[in-house]
């Protein structure tokens, strides 16, 4: 009776799932491979299991559906060899993955890679191999992690976006320029009509005293709609009050670029002034705070009076209680 073999597959980001068959990183490269190693080998192939866009590195076993998925089928007695296509995609943690695999053998199941062979633990040496592995595949983790933060450390530095959706006041345009794999790469440029909505916003929370709340209403209730069509949510509005991009500035990480006039949409002091409001605004057990937490009162001097003692601004606010007489 031939033995039976459960495949995994994995890959770490979503674009390796279906991408160039040459690329052994791939969903269909990995497939391909353990099919023709068990043909090989006279196995049956009798359950697969893949993961698409999960990180082997920072994504531990127990927080993996399909990793549970094969435990649970190898107690079951479901399958006699776990086949992969390199050990690295059983995972990349140096403290969690060599006992990942133990387990399997400890078990009764064989944990093979179509690169390497059979995983064996009949000695101390074993052991140590095993876990020389993936204390190396960890260390390999960690240096493409610094390369690519790095790569786009240096690319929003010279002044071009790293990747990704384009935020809220700007779109995606050609570049003309191209990446290792001859995809052409994108620029920002302003979106006049959206960066009118972006001023509005911004002047509400600097210079009205408008919250991210009062925001949102007032968006909503004066036709204004976001790119998706929908009605405006609060936690949209403050993701724009916090992003760099609108003072013509790109930002990785701790990389920033040079300030770039045709991006720049409100200027860098407004913006400074929307993040102190935030911090302030924030930090209720602060001593002498100079923005008022609400500002809707009704009073023509609402909050732009100041306290003689602490210089903070007032606000007339009531508790909406009243009792009759």
């Amino acid at each position: 009776m031939s033995k039976r073999v459960c495949c995994l597959y994995r890959v770490s980001t979503g674009k390796q799932v279906d991408y160039d068959s040459n690329n052994e990183a791939d969903i269909p490269m990995q497939r391909k491979a353990c099919h023709k190693f068990a043909s090989e080998m006279g196995w049956d192939i009798v359950h697969e299991e893949q993961e698409d866009g999960v990180s082997g590195h920072k994504v531990r076993a127990k927080n993996r559906d399909k990793i549970q998925i094969i435990k649970d089928l190898a107690r079951k007695k479901k399958f006699d060899i776990l086949l992969v296509f390199m050990f690295d995609r059983i995972g990349r943690i140096a403290d969690e993955t060599p006992f990942v695999v133990e387990w399997f053998v400890k078990n009764g199941i064989e944990v093979w890679s179509t690169q390497e062979g059979e995983q064996r633990f009949d000695n101390h040496i074993d052991k140590l191999l095993n876990y020389i592995r993936f204390w190396q595949a960890d260390g390999e983790s960690e240096k493409t992690s610094v390369r690519t933060k790095t790569s786009l450390g240096q690319l929003v530095e010279a002044g071009h976006l790293k990747g990704g959706v384009a935020a809220f006041g700007y779109d995606l345009v050609k570049s003309g320029r191209y990446n290792k794999r001859k995809h052409e790469l994108y620029d920002l440029k302003v979106n006049p009509d959206e960066a009118i909505v972006v001023k509005i916003i911004f002047d509400k929370y600097t210079t009205e005293g408008y919250g991210a709340h009062r925001i949102t209403t007032w968006l909503n209730n004066n036709g204004y709609r976001a790119r998706t069509g929908k009605m405006w949510h609060e936690a949209t509005i403050r993701g724009i009050l916090c992003n760099l991009t609108y003072t013509g500035v790109l930002r990785s990480g701790d990389s920033r670029s040079n300030v770039i006039p045709e991006l720049q949409i409100i200027p860098p002091e407004q913006f400074e002034r929307a993040m102190m409001i935030m911090k302030e605004r924030s930090d209720r057990k602060k001593d002498n705070p100079t923005v008022p937490l609400n500002t809707k009162g009704k009073s023509l001097i609402s909050g732009k009076v100041y306290c003689g003692h602490c210089g903070s601004r007032l606000n007339l606010t009531t508790s909406g209680r009243y009792r009759k007489r």
